[in-house]
C-alpha cells in the first residue's frame, strides 16, 4: 500500500490549481477520445462540474466563456473540440505584457509630496475670490506642516509663500500678504483621541472633590 503512495511532488504539474487533480483527470481523459462527438459531450460534462464548483461566478458577464477558455487552458490547448465561443490562442496568452510605465515625478521640494502640487493646480482652475483665497491658505498651511515634518524646526512663512510661487508657475502669490500662517507649535502638535476623555475625567473628578 505504501508504494503505491504519490507525492504532489511526483505528479502532473496543475495548471489551474482550483479545480483539483481529479478535474484534470477528467480533462487528459477526453483529450484521449478518438471519437470528436465523444470528446465534446466530456467536454460539456467538464464545463458543467467546474460551473459548479466556480458557483460565485454565475454572476460574472461572460460566465460560460470563461469555463470554456479555462478547459482549452488546462488541456494545454490540445483538446480538439468545438466551442460555442472563440478559442483562446496560446501564443497570446504566453506573450509577456508590455512594461507599465510608471508616472515619472521629481519634484524640486519633495517632502511637501506630490498631493501639494495636485492640490496648487486644482487651485490654479479656480476662479478668484473667498473660496479659491481660503483654499490658498489651507494649501500653504498644509506645505507649513509638511516642511516642519522634514525639517522638525521652524520655518518662516515668507519661505512657503515663495514656494507656493515657485509651485504654481507663478499664479499663487502671497509673498506680500500681511495674513500670516498659522504658528509652528499649534501645526505640530500632536492630538490625541484620549485627550478629551481625559479633561472630561478630570472635571468629574474635581467636582467630586
Amino acid at each position: 500500500m505504501i508504494d503505491n503512495l504519490e507525492y504532489n511532488t511526483e505528479r502532473e504539474h496543475l495548471i489551474i490549481p482550483e479545480y483539483g487533480r481529479h478535474l484534470q483527470k477528467m480533462i487528459n481523459y477526453a483529450k484521449s477520445q478518438e471519437s470528436k462527438e465523444e470528446r465534446e459531450r466530456l467536454a460539456k460534462a467538464i464545463i458543467s462540474v467546474m460551473g459548479n464548483l466556480q458557483p460565485h461566478l454565475r454572476d460574472v458577464p461572460d460566465f460560460q466563456h470563461k469555463l470554456w477558455d479555462q478547459l482549452f487552458i488546462m488541456s494545454n490547448f490540445e483538446l480538439d473540440v468545438d466551442s460555442p465561443f472563440p478559442k483562446p490562442s496560446k501564443e497570446v496568452l504566453s506573450e509577456r505584457p508590455e512594461p507599465l510605465n510608471y508616472p515619472q515625478n521629481h519634484p524640486k521640494y519633495r517632502f511637501y509630496g506630490n498631493n501639494i502640487k495636485t492640490m496648487i493646480d486644482v487651485a490654479n482652475t479656480w476662479e478668484d475670490g473667498e473660496l479659491k483665497e481660503a483654499l490658498v491658505f489651507t494649501i500653504a498651511n498644509h506645505m507649513k506642516k509638511c516642511f516642519l515634518n522634514w525639517n522638525k524646526d521652524t520655518v518662516e512663512d515668507g519661505v512657503i509663500f515663495d514656494h507656493l510661487y515657485e509651485l504654481s508657475n507663478g499664479k499663487i502669490d502671497l509673498r506680500n500678504s500681511e495674513e500670516d500662517l498659522s504658528d509652528s507649535s499649534s501645526l505640530m502638535r500632536p492630538k490625541s483621541k484620549y485627550s478629551n476623555k481625559k479633561k472630561k475625567g478630570s472635571n468629574r473628578s474635581k467636582r467630586r472633590h
